[in-house]
């Protein structure tokens, strides 16, 4: 199993995953009043298709929940995996994403 590590780096406005030590990638977000804006998520290539991504999203949302943020998912990446993913709509600002 890959061995993704997330951390939030509240400097860079950024969660950061390493993977197996070296970062792989990061969701950049800016938050507000009880909200966090889920702006842009990026991972390296050679760490594509080893769960980075959704590592990413998961513990932004899981920290969301935690602190009683809500989420706007303006990254497409992010708004693809709340749609496959309906256990989160409680974290959509808004309500749910499913179309």
């Amino acid at each position: 199993m890959t061995d993704v590590h997330v951390t939030d780096e509240p400097a860079r406005s950024e969660y950061v995953a390493t993977l197996n030590g070296v970062e792989a990638g990061i969701i950049a977000y800016q938050r507000g009043d009880r909200v966090i804006d889920l702006q842009h998520t990026v991972v390296r290539p050679e760490a594509e298709g080893r769960g980075v991504g959704s590592a990413l999203i998961r513990h932004a949302l899981d920290a969301a929940r935690q602190s009683g943020e809500h989420v706007i998912p303006t990254c497409p990446f992010v708004a693809a995996f709340l749609a496959k993913y309906p256990e989160y709509d409680d974290v959509v600002a808004g309500g749910a994403t499913t179309p």
